[in-house]
């Protein structure tokens, strides 16, 4: 497999990636980002503890969907994250009745 290969196979694998996360965006009511993944969740619980001067982070995430384009199944009933890193979470705007 060629270089040109290789990168035009990622670039589909991404741009499929797009399309599914775009189908499934307004399943979800959060979104969140670690320094490693992208999520969209239902639930998210953030903890924040102090060990010795140095934070961490661990979030529970529940019916979940990660942006990963390696990963076979992107639909994940719960997820663990501890991180040292920033984290972001952000609630979409609800569906309007």
């Amino acid at each position: 497999m060629s270089a040109e290969d290789l990168e035009r196979y990622e670039t589909e694998i991404e741009l499929q990636l797009y399309k599914e996360y775009r189908d499934v965006l307004p399943m979800f009511s959060y979104v969140v980002e670690t320094e490693r993944r992208f999520y969209l969740t239902n639930d998210v619980r953030m903890e924040v503890h102090d060990d010795h001067g140095r934070e961490y982070v661990e979030l529970f995430l529940s019916d979940a969907w990660v942006w990963d384009m390696y990963r076979p199944a992107r639909f994940v009933a719960k997820v663990h994250v501890v991180t040292f890193k920033d984290v972001n979470v952000e609630e979409l705007a609800g569906k309007e009745f």
